[in-house]
């Protein structure tokens, strides 16, 4: 009895207990306490909810006071807002106008804008051009080439570039954007000024129809008819093959670009000097002989200019794609056509067919040979016409030949073929 009413007088006197006992624990205890009556266990349970309540009073005044706290400083902004928008801020009204305007843009189709590709996918580019919406980049927008993805154009994360706009999508009020057309404009500017400037340029044969060829120039088609065309191939043997050309017309507006393959080749051979020797790859065999491309040229090797032998089948001796040498002996440039020479090169008769590695490295000295004894009788028949031309004042030194002896080839109209091989 004595230690109850111990236990009693410490919780009625508000005596503290050890920081390991808890108020719940004691409560317990003195609940299950054997000696504690059962008033006292009744008063022990009301105090206790008394206290629970009190600590639930104290949480909820302490959320109610910081609500009100919350409350008071969303009123003071709002008031703010009302009476003192611009305090404490760090620019200015005219600040956030010319902010404004300096990231304002202009939507209108053909204006060009300034971007940055900021994601790619199977469709097209995604660019940053600081509007109010992402603008986007088409497949087929993003070169004048045919691509399978714009990465392929070299259009990755992080390229600014300029675009044009050609469109809005209706659904988001995204912008549309052009490389392609931009490019498009680039190449008929580049397309005048080479015809302005007549460079022979190179174009890949894509198609055809019953007035020429289609070819691909700059990125652009254009038309090549029969009647420009040198070669003596047909339009199924050119197709995807590259072609010189030159520009014929130039016109933007009815897109409309004429070349001429014919002109490039008869210009290129200017300088393809009779008898000079020319590396060559065949491009295809006939019965009759062989088309050797010469630098973007087709030359003839016919069957007869082989070899000094008899040839019964070319494809014996020479194969599409092979590499070798031959020698120039004429062209016509009106034709475009253009006539060359192994046999002229062979150490001796038949070397094409046995030795054709011999005839290609001894190529070089054989055609100096050649010319040498071009020259030599150009000299003779010109000292035989001039002693029926005395009245002429040239005459003939000591060794017989004429005072100046000229090197020079014959006219390049001429047929070295008709010249014959000296002992």
């Amino acid at each position: 009895m004595t230690s109850s009413t111990s236990l009693s007088h410490q919780i009625s006197s508000g005596l503290k207990y050890p920081s390991s006992i808890s108020t719940s624990t004691t409560h317990l205890l003195l609940l299950k306490s054997s000696s504690t009556s059962l008033n006292q266990k009744k008063r022990y349970t009301k105090r206790s909810i008394i206290i629970k309540g009190m600590a639930v009073a104290l949480v909820s005044n302490a959320q109610t006071r910081e609500r009100m706290k919350l409350k008071e400083m969303f009123q003071q902004a709002y008031q703010r807002c009302l009476t003192s928008p611009y305090e404490g801020l760090s620019f200015t009204l005219d600040d956030f106008h010319a902010a404004i305007q300096r990231y304002d843009y202009n939507s209108d189709i053909g204006t060009k804008v300034k971007g940055t590709v900021f994601n790619v996918d199977v469709n097209g580019a995604y660019v940053d051009i600081t509007a109010k919406s992402t603008a986007f980049l088409p497949l087929k927008e993003a070169s004048i080439h045919g691509i399978k993805h714009v990465e392929e154009a070299g259009i990755v994360p992080g390229l600014r570039e300029e675009f044009v706009i050609i469109g809005e999508n209706e659904y988001d009020d995204s912008l549309i954007l052009s490389l392609r057309k931009i490019q498009y404009d680039l190449a008929w500017e580049r397309c005048r000024q080479l015809q302005a400037e007549d460079v022979m340029l190179t174009g890949k044969v894509v198609g055809a129809n019953k007035g020429g060829l289609v070819a691909i120039v700059e990125g652009i088609r254009g038309f090549v008819p029969f009647s420009q065309l040198s070669s003596q191939l047909s339009a199924e043997e050119l197709l995807d093959k590259d072609l010189p050309l030159k520009f014929m017309e130039v016109d933007e507006e009815q897109s409309k670009l004429v070349m001429s393959n014919r002109k490039a080749v008869a210009d290129s051979q200017v300088q393809l000097g009779i008898g000079s020797v020319v590396t060559g790859t065949v491009q295809s065999l006939k019965p009759y002989g062989a088309f050797i491309d010469i630098g973007g040229v087709n030359g003839l090797l016919h069957v007869s200019q082989i070899s000094h032998d008899r040839v019964s089948d070319i494809a014996t001796i020479l194969q599409p794609g092979d590499t070798l040498k031959v020698m120039i002996l004429s062209h016509d440039r009106e034709r475009g056509r253009v006539s060359l020479s192994t046999k002229k090169l062979e150490p001796t008769p038949g070397d094409m067919i046995r030795n054709p590695k011999l005839v290609f490295e001894k190529a070089e000295e054989m055609a100096q040979t050649f010319r040498q004894r071009i020259a030599e009788a150009e000299a003779m028949a010109r000292a035989d016409m001039l002693k029926f031309q005395p009245e002429s004042g040239v005459t003939l030194n000591s060794d017989g030949m004429l005072a100046a002896v000229t090197e020079d080839l014959p006219a390049e109209s001429s047929d070295l073929d008709d010249i014959p091989n000296f002992p």
